[in-house]
């Protein structure tokens, strides 16, 4: 690959400084041949992708002198580099190259629809790949036949000999990718020369790392620049060689509702522990996989390679495909394997806890969209737009449908919010604490930036005793898709013939917390503690989680915080209460000359306590109270309950057993 390439560059040098030899096109008196370069749509390039679409180039030709019929036309190679990696997909042939790519070069706009100066050519005529990419397409000049005096290109003939009825040449060279650039060799250039005709180059298809253009600049956005290089400037002139083709800024913006925090010892069945949302920065950061060709749902997803769709010179689709042909029989150029996907990697997720997330998005962590909203020219649910479908994986390409679903396509399994909610999920599959939800952009307005949201479940039996689930913070990493580890960071940035299209870089961020497992916890107070004016009080802490129950014995310690205004002692700590023991201690001992009031913060699920005040020896006043048990600002009810961080107006109201007995 090395030689082929370093091949193709001495090559390309070669025919450059043949080219300066060469004579100017255009004899004396005759109109000198000129070209320029035009990018008619500068698209936005996110700075997460790998493969982003830059803009079409086009050079358009006015002038010269046409060969006489029987002639071969020039010939030109036509390079063109990026301030960035060139990552057009190869479509290798077999035994010959792997740098054949779906860059496109198209002569005179076949198949757009624009007038034809000569009937059957230029715009009419059909599109037609010169088969050897790696040197070119010999053509000849011919007389059209249809008496206008206009010398069009074919491919027939013998050279010296004029055409009859010639049939079009061929039009559309694929391009061979070398890192920052990209070569079409043996382009045909023949002079318009008829007086307000012009002979158009279109340039497609070329795809570019933007990931190394991410640093921004002072106007918001890195520019990718490109530079053209011909291999005879004589043959073909280019007046502005460097256009710009794109720029470059983040697409995507994401966020997590808040981290929720549930209790181990409070069982929990589909409850909604966060909301994720995904947001683009520009309006054409989400696109389908095609261009829409209805307003029917999964219209955005089809194969799209049958005749005009997707194939006309110039178009903006705004879908991840660009200028869609088929090549080689068994290829196709243009062609992205998916719409725009989003990805959810889940870390640090407790052992024994379920995931579920839905699989399409959401109004918030309770209320679906009812039905999927319409391709843009239909109406929308909900007044939503977007629609998004979970999918097996972020790298299964978009195939077959069946019952209305692509082939790709994760139905759900089941309902949320708890067993009464109507959200479609799907559980997830994690594994050593990771899990992975990927889905894909189905429809969307490149007119609106637009946010997609999903829900996140979660279910687990509690077991205390067996300290399960394990108390742990569980967070999310989101992201475009797909990302490595699905392929390395570093075959990322290079033009592949087998990795997918398209491909974005792993989210920078840090993981956002989603939700909490705490252990469960009882809070006691002791409103009136004293060892003042001849006073003390004892003091005694009950683990009661041994009892006839079966709660399981739990051993941890109480934090006791001590009040009395300005200068409120340290809190002190208890050291570990076995289950069915009593803590007890003195005031006087623990908190010498206090008076005030003492929270114990236990960690253990059921805790009682008790003081007893008295003067010393109990002589002449003694009085004792029961504790009380506070509810847990950070627990949350047995029943559903919205995706939000749990507030301290969020209490336990559905506790049981001793707790919930107070």
């Amino acid at each position: 690959m090395v030689d082929f390439r370093r091949c193709i560059t001495a090559l390309a040098v070669l025919a450059l400084f043949a080219g300066l030899a060469a004579a100017q096109t255009g004899g004396s008196g005759q109109q000198q041949l000129t070209c320029s370069t035009n990018v008619t749509a500068t698209p936005t390039l996110r700075a997460e992708g790998y493969t982003e679409q830059t803009g079409d180039i086009t050079i358009t030709c006015n002038g010269g002198v046409a060969p006489g019929a029987g002639t071969i036309i020039p010939q030109v190679n036509i390079t063109v580099f990026l301030n960035t990696a060139v990552t057009s997909r190869l479509l290798p042939v077999s035994n010959v190259s792997n740098s054949i790519s779906e860059a496109l070069l198209l002569i005179d706009e076949p198949g757009s629809g624009l007038p034809a100066p000569v009937p059957g050519f230029g715009p009419a005529a059909p599109q037609t790949i010169c088969p050897t990419p790696l040197s070119g397409c010999t053509e000849y000049a011919a007389n059209n036949g249809f008496n206008t005096g206009q010398i069009v290109a074919t491919n027939q003939g013998t050279l010296g000999n004029g055409v009859t009825n010639p049939t079009p040449g061929y039009n559309v060279f694929q391009g061979v990718v070398t890192g920052n650039s990209v070569t079409f060799f043996g382009v045909p250039v023949l002079a318009p020369q008829t007086t307000g005709y012009n002979r158009v180059f279109r340039i497609t298809n070329i795809r570019a790392n933007a990931t190394t253009l991410s640093g921004g600049s002072a106007a918001g956005a890195t520019p990718v620049s490109a530079s053209l290089l011909t291999s005879n400037s004589a043959t073909l002139p280019i007046t502005n060689p460097t256009p710009i083709i794109g720029f470059v800024q983040g697409g995507l913006a994401t966020s997590a509702s808040g981290s929720s925090n549930l209790n181990q010892c409070n069982s929990q069945t589909k409850s909604a522990v966060n909301t994720l949302s995904f947001s683009e920065n520009f309006g054409t950061a989400f696109k389908t996989r095609v261009a829409a060709q209805s307003t029917t749902s999964y219209s955005g997803q089809g194969t799209n390679t049958g005749p005009n769709t997707q194939n006309v010179p110039g178009a903006i689709y705004n879908s991840e495909s660009n200028f869609i042909l088929p090549v080689n029989g068994t290829q196709t150029a243009g062609l992205a394997d998916f719409g725009t996907r989003l990805k959810a990697t889940f870390n640090n997720v407790p052992t024994g806890v379920r995931l579920f997330v839905s699989v399409n998005n959401v109004l918030n962590g309770v209320l679906p969209i009812q039905a999927p909203p319409a391709n843009p020219g239909g109406s929308a649910a909900n007044g939503v737009t977007s629609w998004a479908q979970l999918v097996v994986s972020e790298t299964s390409v978009d195939g077959a449908f069946s019952n209305g679903f692509l082939s790709s396509a994760q139905n759900s399994t089941d309902v949320a919010p708890g067993n009464g909610g109507n959200v479609p999920i799907a559980e997830l599959s994690v594994v050593n604490g990771t899990a992975t939800a990927v889905w894909e952009v189905i429809n969307t307005n490149p007119n609106t930036q637009e946010t997609i949201k999903f829900a996140v479940f979660s279910t687990y039996t509690s077991n205390v005793a067996q300290n399960s689930p394990p108390p742990g913070t569980a967070t999310v990493n989101l992201s475009f898709a797909p990302t490595p580890p699905s392929f390395t960071a570093s075959s990322g940035g290079s033009a592949s013939s087998s990795l997918n299209v398209p491909r974005f870089i792993a989210d920078p961020n840090a993981a956002k917390n989603i939700f909490a497992i705490n252990i469960c916890r009882t809070i006691l107070i002791y409103p009136f503690v004293t060892n003042q004016s001849g006073f003390d009080t004892g003091l005694a802490i009950a683990n009661t989680t041994t009892d006839p129950f079966g709660t399981g014995p739990q051993a941890g310690s109480c934090a006791l915080n001590w009040y009395s205004g300005p200068g409120s002692p340290a809190p002190t700590n208890s050291g570990s209460i076995a289950s069915g023991t009593v803590y007890t201690t003195l005031a006087s001992v623990t908190v010498p000359g206090f008076q005030g009031y003492m929270i114990a913060v236990c960690q253990f699920q059921y805790a009682h306590g008790f003081a007893f005040v008295s003067d010393l020896g109990a002589q002449k006043l003694a009085m004792g109270y029961l504790a009380l048990v506070i509810s847990d600002p950070t627990a949350q009810a047995n029943s559903v309950r919205n995706a939000s961080p749990i507030g301290s107006s969020n209490v336990n109201v559905n506790g049981s057993g001793e707790q919930g007995g107070h």
